[in-house]
């Protein structure tokens, strides 16, 4: 079942999201600080294809917490509003109820993604 979930999420929005964390994460990675930042964005890139069937974990450290500041401030908050919008845009219609939830778990990890593992 998580696999047919995977599929139809790429056709209402999944591409779409990946692209922007690919995205984001090339920008980020233009400066050498930036780097573990735009690595963090592929991994979500990763994520956005297929978020069915996958479990996110906290946990953090202090860096995580200086890491996310710097994240939120250029990046956590426009991805965050994009899952978001697509989130409320897809739970208009009863059939993209479980996309939508999906676009909710993705903006909340948008805003604090550092020192939360995906299992």
């Amino acid at each position: 079942m998580k696999t047919m979930g995977n599929i139809l999420w790429i056709l209402c929005g999944g591409l779409v999201s990946s692209i922007s964390w690919a995205f984001a994460g090339l920008l980020w990675c233009v400066t050498i600080i930036g780097i573990p930042l735009g690595k963090q964005c592929f991994k979500f890139a990763k994520l956005s294809l297929a978020p069915f069937g996958k479990e996110i974990k906290d946990g953090g450290s202090a860096v995580s917490t200086v890491a996310n500041i710097f994240w939120i401030i250029f990046t956590g908050l426009p991805m965050a509003l994009e899952n978001a919008v697509l989130g409320l845009l897809l739970c208009v219609t009863i059939v993209g109820i479980p996309f939508g939830k999906q676009f909710f778990k993705l903006a909340k990890l948008s805003l604090a993604p550092f020192g939360k593992e995906i299992e």
